[in-house]
């Protein structure tokens, strides 16, 4: 159920009214006059979800007399592993998802930097509310700003009707800027704004519209270099690395290649399900994966393709394509082979 003020500051709301059933048909509206004395109360079944809504999330120190609960390092929600480097990451994402801290997640491709985002709004007293994902690096950037930010009807040609953008869709969750490193460098001072003052103001209006979203970034670029090179801000930098967090690659995850190994083993096997064997999985634990988990997945599902129903993957049953990289500390297509 969603109470609605009829008297908005920024939207008709009638016409609010027709995009959210529209985009949600299954929610009941409930329409309010915040001017009258004689509010509705809200049903007893949901009142005190209700109250719960019009109380500010609070953090409590622990008290002095009272010892502080250890925290966890046991695997985020989604993700596997027990390596020192994952138990390491999975604590510090624990220690920080209660708290409205902006999180920069940083890895190299494919080793699970949704998902840590993810786990961490999952943690956080804000997992009833909306887990809303903009992947920097895949909407145009003529488009991005208004994606972002909205727009007002009429405040561009095709603006047939208002958009609150994605910032002001995650109110009371979390916004998920994934490959923030792509973001435009015009774009990044009104981000940076919306960081530090919490507002938005969409395209066509003079209004700023006051949120309450929390930022998870993740990039695979290197930021400071980019700061360095004047293709990202430094203010903005700072802002979004207030509680960083480097995903290890999985080279460096030891015997996490094997549990991994195993449940990709699992989930893709449509019949019988093979046993690693041992030269293949000493095969797995000397490849350097440069495309981490999402390679290895690929691996695994191509050896049980290779396998042809038999009990055993073996080591000619691992091939990784070839694919030629940059002489950058990305491998040379010479340098692929099956494994």
């Amino acid at each position: 159920m969603l109470f609605v003020d009829r008297r908005l500051p920024d939207l008709d709301a009638d016409e609010l009214i027709q995009i959210i059933k529209a985009r949600f048909p299954g929610i009941e509206v409930v329409l309010l006059d915040s001017t009258s004395a004689n509010l509705p109360n809200p049903p007893t079944k949901i009142s005190a979800r209700y109250d719960s809504w019009m109380k500010p999330a609070m953090v409590h120190a622990p008290q002095p007399d009272r010892p502080e609960k250890a925290i966890s390092m046991e695997p985020l929600p989604g993700m596997i592993g027990t390596s020192d480097p994952m138990r390491r990451l999975y604590r510090l994402a624990r220690l920080v998802a209660p708290r409205n801290t902006t999180v920069l997640v940083q890895g190299a491709t494919g080793t699970g930097k949704e998902l840590v985002a993810r786990a961490i709004h999952q943690l956080s007293p804000r997992s009833a509310g909306p887990w809303v994902v903009v992947n920097c690096a895949a909407i145009p950037e003529t488009l991005l700003e208004s994606e972002l930010f909205g727009y007002t009807r009429g405040a561009f040609t095709g603006a047939v009707q208002s958009y609150v953008g994605r910032i002001q869709s995650a109110q009371g969750g979390t916004l998920f800027l994934d490959e923030v490193g792509e973001l435009p460098l015009s774009l990044q001072s009104k981000l940076l704004r919306f960081l530090e003052q919490k507002e938005v103001q969409r395209l066509g209006s003079s209004d700023a519209v006051r949120v309450d979203v929390r930022v998870v970034a993740a990039t695979n670029a290197d930021l400071s270099g980019q700061v360095e090179e004047g293709r990202f801000r430094r203010d903005l930098f700072y802002r979004l690395s207030a509680f960083p967090l480097e995903l290890p690659a999985l080279a460096e995850r030891g015997d996490d290649i094997r549990v991994l190994a195993e449940h990709f083993l699992r989930s893709q096997a449509a019949a019988r399900l093979p046993a690693l064997g041992p030269d293949a999985l000493r095969r797995l634990r000397e490849n350097p994966w440069p495309g981490n988990v999402r390679e290895l997945a690929q691996v695994i599902e191509r050896a049980l393709i290779l396998a042809e129903g038999q009990c055993e993957i073996l080591p000619e049953h691992l091939y990784i394509l070839p694919v030629q990289r940059m002489s950058s500390g990305v491998e040379n297509s010479a340098q692929r082979r099956v494994v």
